[in-house]
């Protein structure tokens, strides 16, 4: 059996999403997936998640922030996925 190789995450999250518990929201998601990574804010209103772990987590992640049962209210979440870093430690909100 071989090791699978981690993955990088980087979903913008676009609606009703800054002010409503959102990053916390994300961070809780993240941590029971044992992910790592960041919910930032952004000046546009935007949510930037990024997030390292096993594809089948980050698949649950990015599925929860599309799933309506989110603070606030998401019109569009756009992923891009790619080779994770290893730079990440815990998962923070910024």
């Amino acid at each position: 059996m071989t090791a699978v190789d981690p993955e990088r995450l980087s979903a913008w999250v676009h609606g009703s999403v800054q002010g409503v518990g959102f990053r916390w929201w994300t961070r809780s998601r993240a941590l029971e997936l044992g992910l790592v990574g960041s919910a930032t804010n952004t000046s546009d209103g935007r949510v930037h998640v990024v997030a390292e772990g096993d594809r089948a987590d980050l698949e649950a992640l990015l599925a929860a922030l599309r799933s309506g049962d989110t603070p606030g209210s998401v019109t569009t979440v756009v992923d891009n996925w790619e080779s994770a870093r290893g730079e990440l430690d815990g998962f923070v909100e910024r």
